[in-house]
Formats: structure tokens, sequence, C-alpha cells
């Protein structure tokens, strides 16, 4: 490809961000700041390297230039002098090669702190992400406010928000010891997985909010660059991989939900099939297994199986139980029910169920999974009021519509009796 080509340098762009973004943040400390700059690193290079082509070292170059335009406007703006002009600084090659001071300034803690930055836990989970978009994937505010489905000026509101929130507190800085890498890392995991769930969400392909799963597929691949030895991370990706694989054959024609079981299965993604069933395979090998890890072995066998009838409910079953061994969770057990349904039937399944009531209650998931085991038990007044329940709680229109055809199916059994 034509490297002085706009869209080369748009995706390069792109590419280097959380790197620039991250470094130009621990020089300024100020993430309005930080983004001011690269914005203006990349208005520069917009400029220069169509006519010069982009630098060997597009992220070094970045964030020379918007560290040196951040200073000349800080220098005017307290009436200091100012920095040579910008031709001094455009060309490609000129000033020295940033590469080996990124690395001895650990540039991969930067972009962690950044990212565990924009989930600072003060923030409610749609700010981490919002934010999580407009500062580490650079996604437009109308973009991020049409996945969300708020207007503009309340999204951009909200980013301001999270960031006078973030102003306020005091922003980790030091280079962080094992223990709060650690700590750090599993926060930045849990966000990413937050960004998938938004996307995923929506089942519809071509539904602006499923653009945030290839995001967050896009996040963990960077942090495993940077990472690469992270199992965790590593069973994150699989995990995601494996469901967004999923994505063409989750809605019916008429935009309902499609089950799992009920699915086209040549419509699954097989590359990523393949390629997360790798990435488990990798990540297996260092004998350090965690939650995502134990989700996406779930998720593999189920892509495993080329028919329904092929699954391995048993050993689905076994791993819910680990999972609830090793993160203990009212939707873990929900979600164990529904192999057990497969392996022993509904009533043992409601046995399970049943308990979570009260902590699930707000939870659709709860009510439909009870209202299909109920209707199998033949309990149909019970169904029809869990299904009630389930459907005032959808999280979408295909959710909703689901549940409609459940309710509908039994008002045409009670009327059939």
């Amino acid at each position: 490809m034509d490297r002085t080509d706009p869209g080369w340098i748009e995706a390069r762009l792109t590419g280097a961000r959380p790197q620039a973004m991250a470094a130009l943040l621990r020089y300024f400390r100020d993430l309005d700041l930080a983004e001011e700059a690269y914005q203006e690193a990349c208005l520069r290079a917009l400029r220069h390297w169509p006519q010069n082509g982009p630098p060997r070292n597009a992220e070094g170059w970045l964030i020379m230039v918007g560290r040196n335009a951040a200073l000349d406007h800080l220098r005017r703006d307290a009436r200091l002098a100012e920095l040579p002009p910008e031709e001094a600084m455009a060309q490609p090659e000129s000033g020295p090669d940033l590469a080996e001071r990124l690395d001895a300034a650990d540039y991969r803690d930067d972009i962690l702190r950044l990212l565990f930055i924009c989930c600072h836990p003060d923030l409610p989970a749609t700010q981490q992400i919002a934010l999580a978009l407009r500062i580490v994937s650079g996604l437009p505010v109308e973009r991020i406010a049409r996945a969300f489905l708020v207007a503009p000026r309340a999204m951009e509101q909200r980013i301001t928000r999270a960031k006078a929130r973030i102003g306020q507190s005091a922003l980790p800085f030091d280079t962080p010891g094992p223990a709060e890498r650690a700590e750090r890392f599993a926060a930045v995991a849990a966000m990413i997985y937050l960004v998938f769930n938004e996307g995923y969400a929506d089942a519809d392909p071509a539904g602006e909010r499923a653009a945030l799963c290839d995001e967050a597929i896009r996040l963990a691949r960077l942090m495993l660059r940077l990472f690469p030895a992270e199992p965790e991370m590593m069973g994150l990706l699989a995990l995601m991989l494996l469901q967004h694989s999923r994505q063409r054959a989750r809605l019916d024609a008429a935009g309902a939900p499609i089950l799992l079981e009920e699915q086209d299965r040549t419509l699954w993604n097989r590359q990523m099939i393949g390629e997360a069933l790798a990435m488990l395979d990798k990540a297996m090998l260092h004998h350090r297994p965690g939650p995502y890890q134990i989700q996406a072995a779930i998720a593999a066998l189920h892509a495993r199986a080329p028919r329904p009838a092929d699954t391995d409910w048993a050993g689905i079953d076994r791993l819910y139980a680990a999972l609830e061994r090793l993160a203990p969770s009212p939707v873990v057990t929900l979600n164990r029910a529904v192999a057990v349904a497969k392996l022993h039937g509904p009533e043992a399944a409601l046995d399970l169920v049943e308990p979570l009531r009260e902590r699930l209650d707000g939870y659709f998931y709860l009510h439909g999974l009870r209202g299909a085991l109920l209707r199998q038990l033949g309990r149909n007044a019970e169904a029809r009021e869990a299904l009630s329940r389930a459907i005032g709680l959808a999280n979408s229109a295909a959710e909703a519509t689901h549940i409609r055809r459940q309710l509908d199916s039994l008002q045409a059994l009670s009327e059939g009796s």
C-alpha cells in the first residue's frame, strides 16, 4: 500500500494513539492536555506525512511533536519564549530517535496506566467505557454517542465529567510494583470485557454497538503485544473471539435472537474460532488458570461441537463448577444451571435457579431461564409470570421479541387446552 495514502496514514495514527497518548499523559499528567497534544501532532502529521512520507518511528515522532506543541502552548500562555518554528520539527527523522527512550521509560506501563486511569473505580461503568473509547481508541464522540443511543452533547458531558473526576483524584504515575501491576491488569481486562459486552448486547452485526466488539478485541490484542506472557489476557481474547464468531448466526430474519443450540453453525466464523482455540491452548501452557480462561474453555466446547447434540455438557458443567470455586457469582451458577438442565433435566436446574431469585431479581436472564424451565415442567402459569417479568427487564428489542414469542406460545397452549 502507498504509505502516503490518506487511508494508510489514518490507520497508522489510530494504531499509534495508545502509545503516544500514554507517553504524553506521563509527561503532562493531564488527560485534556495530553489529548490536545496528540490531536495537534496528528494535524501536523496529516500536513507533512503525505509530502515527506511517514517517519520510521511514527510513535516517537507523534510524541515528540505533540509534546513540543503542548510545551509551546504552555509557554505562550506563560509569556515565555516560544519554541523553534514548526518547520524545525516537521521533518520525519528530525530530532533524536525516541525508540530507546520509550523503552527506557517502560512504555508498557505507560499504556497500562492510561487504560487503568480510564477504568478508575470512582467512575460508573458507562463512563469507563466511554472514556476508554475516546481517549485510548480515539473514537469520535458522535460515534460513541450513537453506540449508547444518546445525543452527542450528552456523551460529551459524560466524558467531561469522567475527566473531571479523574482530575480530582491522585493519578498513579509511579512505576508499579508486581502486585500493583497485576491489580491494574485485572481492572483493565474487566474494562475491556465491559466494552465487548456493550457491543455484544446488540446481536445485529450491522448495528452501531456491534462495532464495540471489534474495538474490545483490538484493545486486548494491544495488551497482548505489550504483555505477551499474560494467560488471562489470552483467555479474554479467546473468549471474545469465540463469542464474536457467532455474530452472523445470532438473529433470525425478523431480528429475534436465535438460541445457541438452534443457530446455523455454518455461519460461525471458523477463522476466529481457530485463532481463539490456539490462543486458549497457549494460555493453558502457563498453568495459571483464571476466570477468563475457564469461560473461554466453556465457549470452546460449544465451538468444537459440530452439532448441538455433540456438545460436551458434562465438560461444561465441570468447568462451571471450577469457575464457581475460583470466582463464585450467582450469574456463574445461573449459567451452570443450563448445563445441569441438559444433563439432569429442568427440575435439577430449577433447584439451582430458585435460590438465586432474590439476588438476581433485576436480571433479565434469570427470569428468562426460569420461565423456560417452568414451561418444560408444565408449570405454565408460573412460567408466564416469570416470562412477563423477563420482558420488562429486556436489554434490547430483540430480547423482548424472543420473550414475547414464548409468551404467545404459552397463550396458544392455554387456549388449545
